[in-house]
Formats: structure tokens, C-alpha cells, sequence
């Protein structure tokens, strides 16, 4: 028999698919949108665990879940992340986890409703960050944060296999684990999603003024006089500057001193 693909996609259907979980009775394998494995998880029945492969190393146990009729306990083998418990609650209707083991505090919940699943962020008495809604064609789960009427992050289509199996909290447990998301695959899921059409490729253009001068300054006033059909602003030249005069133009004043006595005597005629 084969195995149920669950396809996952950024956003609606209509988004980029970002990967695929090939669902068996061995286990699970996460693939990438190019097929590629990049993570593993292998069922071991007997023991009632879950374990994490390294998919180069697949002896490598990354990290383990065990289950039993409380719940489930997450144990994990790299530094500076403390184990997580998750403790069934009111008959099995409400998952409480803990950060740092069976008496850590209480850091989200999950409470399983009519329409689906929601997930209470900061404690008991948060507001619902996301929620997993079970749609009824029975082949999709639909993942929304801030609410059930709020953004879709995630949908989940299957294939070969009912959604409503993972409405039982062990399973859904499955579910959460390995379906969530790892430092890094937040940002390669938004990659995948597309940009809004009206926005240009490449880098964004510096900010401008529409009436900036962007064209190459001239040198003179000469070169500038030249241009024909220059429709860009006319420079005004600075006010004190000298201007040349050649030796046609207004001579300057004679002294006293250079002034000959005819040429005096001939002013008093006049």
C-alpha cells in the first residue's frame, strides 16, 4: 500500500507548495518542494516512541517523543533546549505544554473544539494565536492565526488518508511535531509566497526628487548659452563673482594724477 502524501502549502491552495509529508506506518518524511528530504521520522510501536533522524546520519537520533496515556514527552539531546511535556486535560478536550518538563510553567494550550483545533499562546488564559480548522471535504486542514477568522499561514491537502485522523490528540500531537516549523523555514516559506505585482524587481530605487537636476552640471555660462533645447533649470550665476570685460567695454576711472593740465583746462570750457 502506499503511503498518504500530505502536501503543504504557503498561504490558500493557491499559494507556493513549500513541502511535501509522505505518511507511513515506518514513519514520516518531510521533503522539501524540490523533493528533497530534509528531515525524519521514524514510529517505534512497541516502545510508543517517535524519534528524529538526522536524514545524512540516519542512526543520529536529533531528538525523541514518548507517549502514553498522559500525554506526550519531548527530549531533545542539543544544548540550551529543555524538554517539553504535553499533558492531556479535561478528558483529553485541552493539551497543556510545558517548557522544562512535567512542572515547568504552562506555556501555550490546545483545545479541541467543534470546528477544529485552537492554540492559546502566553498560558492558560492567552489569546488564540493560530488555529487548525478541519474543513469538511475531510482532505484539508486549514491553519489561520489570530483566530478563526483571522490570516491563513498554512494549508494542508491530503492524499490517500482522512484529515479527521488527526482530530485524536495523540495523533494530532504526530501532527504538530512534524509539521512545524524549524529556525529558518519561516523565511524560506515566505520566499515561496508571490510578490505583489506592482512591485519592481531587483533593489529598491533610492528615494528622489522629482525636481532634483540629475544631468551632468555645466562648467561655464558659455557652454550653458550653447545648449539648444535645454529644458532643464537655468543656473543663475552667483552674484559676486567677477565678470571679464574685454577692451571694447567701460574703461576704468583715470587718476588725478594721470590727468594732463590741457585736458583740465579744456574741462573748464566746456
Amino acid at each position: 500500500m502506499a503511503d498518504a502524501v500530505i502536501t503543504e502549502y504557503a498561504g490558500t491552495k493557491k499559494g507556493a507548495i513549500i513541502r511535501f509529508y509522505q505518511y507511513g506506518s515506518g514513519g514520516v518524511r518531510v521533503l522539501d518542494a524540490g523533493k528533497n528530504l530534509c528531515r525524519l521520522y521514524l514510529f517505534d510501536h512497541a516502545a510508543d516512541m517517535m524519534t528524529e533522524r538526522d536524514p545524512a546520519r540516519q542512526e543520529k537520533i536529533l531528538r525523541r517523543f514518548m507517549f502514553d496515556r498522559y500525554g506526550m514527552l519531548e527530549e531533545t539531546f542539543a544544548f540550551g533546549q529543555p524538554p517539553r511535556t504535553f499533558r492531556y486535560e479535561n478528558g483529553g478536550r485541552q493539551i497543556a505544554v510545558r517548557e522544562g518538563g512535567q512542572y515547568g510553567a504552562v506555556g501555550k494550550t490546545f483545545a479541541f473544539e467543534e470546528r477544529g483545533i485552537s492554540e492559546t499562546a502566553w498560558g492558560r488564559h492567552g489569546e488564540i494565536e493560530r488555529v487548525y480548522i478541519f474543513e469538511t471535504t475531510r482532505d484539508t486542514i486549514t491553519e489561520r492565526t489570530n483566530g478563526w477568522f483571522g490570516t491563513v499561514d498554512r494549508t494542508f491537502v491530503f492524499e490517500r488518508i482522512d484529515a479527521s485522523v488527526f482530530r485524536e490528540p495523540e495523533a494530532f500531537l504526530q501532527f504538530l511535531v512534524f509539521t512545524e516549523r524549524h529556525e529558518g523555514e519561516a523565511d524560506a516559506a515566505q520566499e515561496g509566497v508571490p510578490a505583489d505585482t506592482g512591485r519592481r524587481a531587483g533593489p529598491p530605487l533610492m528615494a528622489r526628487s522629482r525636481f532634483a537636476f540629475t544631468g551632468q552640471r555645466p562648467a561655464s555660462t558659455e557652454s550653458r548659452q550653447e545648449k539648444k533645447g535645454d529644458s532643464r533649470i537655468d543656473f543663475i550665476p552667483d552674484g559676486d563673482a567677477q565678470k571679464k570685460e574685454t577692451d571694447g567695454e567701460k574703461t576704468r576711472p583715470k587718476k588725478s594724477s594721470e590727468i594732463s593740465y590741457a585736458e583740465r583746462r579744456g574741462e573748464r570750457k566746456s
